[in-house]
């Protein structure tokens, strides 16, 4: 089994590499790379899209790849790939982020991405550090994983989903964050589980190992 992580210009990807690489290796789940190679992303039986920085930068990066974009897009939606989105990959599977301007996302996941706005002034945005799931709906990225188990976050803005059924978790930030969704073969994590240790990890083998 080979698991790709898209490498697309808008991230450092060395902390998930190594984390996915670690994980696959203790699961005996097949080889993971990063690659910016399109018949890579092509024949891979799990996909991953990390992401980091303004929404619009990296959706540009990412259709600007077309290649690598076009591989993805038939991967997922046409062969139904399993597929993982973290932090700003995440929000690209939204229909729409409103970050500096309206810019389209993947539409994969009715909803939009919007700034944080806590109801308490005295949290701060970007929402950073660590943060307890509130687990919405159970699902096999959650084998393990109770709410109350933290992860790591740094963001400004968060996904504001259409349909709850597809808002699998979330956290308490002056309001709710959305932190998993998922639908299909689909999910997306806002925190990143590469910094969230033994939960990211965990949540990370159950992603490789996940069958849907």
């Amino acid at each position: 089994m080979l698991t790709a992580i898209i490498d697309y210009e808008s991230g450092n990807l060395h902390s998930a590499e190594k984390a996915f690489q670690r994980m696959a290796q203790e699961l005996d789940a097949g080889e993971v790379v990063v690659t910016s190679d399109a018949e890579v992303v092509a024949k891979a039986d799990r996909l991953v899209l990390p992401g980091d920085g303004a929404f619009p930068a990296c959706a540009a990066e990412l259709r600007g790849h077309k290649g690598i974009y076009e591989a993805m897009i038939e991967a997922v939606e046409q062969k139904g790939r399993p597929f993982l989105g973290i932090c700003v990959g995440m929000q690209l599977m939204a229909t729409t982020g409103h970050e500096y301007s309206d810019t389209e996302g993947l539409n994969w996941i009715g909803g939009d991405v919007v700034k944080i706005t806590p109801s308490n002034p005295a949290l701060k945005v970007p929402h950073m550090g660590w943060n307890d799931l509130i687990i919405d709906h159970p699902h096999p990225i959650f084998a393990g994983i109770a709410s109350g188990d933290h992860c790591y976050f740094v963001h400004s803005y968060h996904f504001r989903v259409q349909s709850d059924a597809e808002r699998l978790a979330h956290v308490d930030y002056g309001g709710d964050v959305t932190a998993v969704i998922g639908r299909d073969t689909m999910v997306g994590m806002q925190f990143h589980p590469e910094k969230s240790q033994d939960i990211g990890l965990r949540m990370i083998g159950n992603f490789l190992t996940w069958t849907p």
